[in-house]
């Protein structure tokens, strides 16, 4: 195997295998072809792939022995296929390969989008107001029209468990913060109790990508519209107030705990403020409130906590990988604070 300066060794594998593979299954694919790792924070390896004719973008499940559930690019390949001709902006798939041999794991190939990824939502790259005012309602409209999106007629009515996703969640994370904990935090403690018994009673049930956020987005080089949503691993179906109110909580969390904006300027900015947002969401989805709105922001507060907590655990195994990894691990106890605060805002 070739050592490509540009993948790292972990991610490295039969190259030409697999420019052999796809010039025999993938329609218009001629090489020569350069293959080089997407660095970030993705749990399963990206490649961008550069040809004559263009690039494509590869995602596979990593080596090693894995949870049985866990990695699923086959989940991803169906949902982004299943989304090509609705209002949600996804990249065209190619093909979905499970045969090992050819990578060493099961992967998929998509369209390569040619965009901006943005982390911060202060959005400082950006100089104009009214162009950080169009890429917010560009978000917006975006989870909008997934929440919006029939999964049964796009052949995703089995794609998850209809009602019940956030009690399921909130035993699901309970669990993981448990199984990685490194302190006591009584905030964490209390909410494991509380956040079970003060269940909604209204329930619903929409697809939802479970971890949108900007940088999940790929928006136009020069225009303020949303291109590509990335990263569906973890999608399923479940309630959309839920998914919107993780998006949201960038409004309740500041720039040094979770790259968020409260305590932020929004108004100099030209970012709307939560009100602001969660009431065009409403208009777009039809509703005339979010009941319960509070509730999941507690929800998501905690479980972002919980989240944290598992890199912090992972830190002290000795296993984390990223050198961020003991940052974002302290701030599990300011952020359940944080959680708690709100639970105690709703009380009994």
């Amino acid at each position: 195997m070739t050592e490509n300066p540009d993948v790292l060794p972990a991610h490295r594998f039969d190259e030409r295998r697999l420019e052999d593979w796809l010039a025999a299954n993938l329609d218009g694919f001629a090489g020569p072809m350069t293959v080089a790792d997407f660095k970030g924070g993705q749990s399963n390896p990206t490649y961008r792939l550069t040809t004559p004719g263009g690039s494509y973008v590869l995602r596979r499940k990593p080596p090693g022995t894995l949870l049985p559930s866990a990695h699923a690019v086959d989940r991803e390949y169906r949902i982004l296929h299943a989304l090509a001709d609705t209002g949600v902006p996804v990249p065209r798939t190619f093909l979905l390969c499970e045969d090992e041999s050819v990578v060493g794991t099961m992967f998929y190939v998509m369209d390569f989008l040619d965009g901006r990824i943005l982390f911060d939502p202060r959005l400082p790259e950006v100089n104009s107001n009214t162009e950080r005012a169009a890429m917010f309602d560009a978000m917006n409209q975006v989870i909008a029209a997934l929440h919006t999106v029939d999964y049964k007629a796009v052949g995703l009515g089995d794609f998850g468990r209809e009602g019940g996703y956030v009690a399921r969640q909130i035993g699901r994370w309970s669990k993981q913060y448990k199984a990685s904990e490194t302190d006591t935090i009584d905030a964490m403690e209390r909410l494991v109790e509380w956040l079970p018994a003060h269940l909604p009673a209204h329930d619903e049930t929409t697809l939802v990508h479970g971890d949108y956020r900007l940088d999940n987005l790929i928006f136009h080089p020069t225009e303020p519209r949303v291109i590509g949503v990335l990263d569906w691993e973890i999608a399923t179906l479940g309630n959309p107030l839920a998914d919107f109110a993780y998006h949201v909580m960038a409004w309740r969390v500041s720039p040094d705990e979770f790259r968020g904006l409260r305590e932020v300027d929004t108004k100099a900015l030209g970012i709307p403020d939560e009100a602001a947002y969660t009431a065009a969401y409403a208009q777009r989805t039809g509703r005339d409130a979010l009941p319960d709105w509070e509730f999941y922001m507690a929800y998501n507060l905690f479980r972002m906590s919980a989240i944290l907590q598992g890199i912090m655990g992972r830190v002290r195994d000795g296993t984390a990988a990223n050198p961020e990894a003991a940052r974002m691990g302290a701030l599990v106890r300011p952020l359940a604070t944080l959680a708690w605060a709100q639970a105690e805002k709703i009380g009994d």
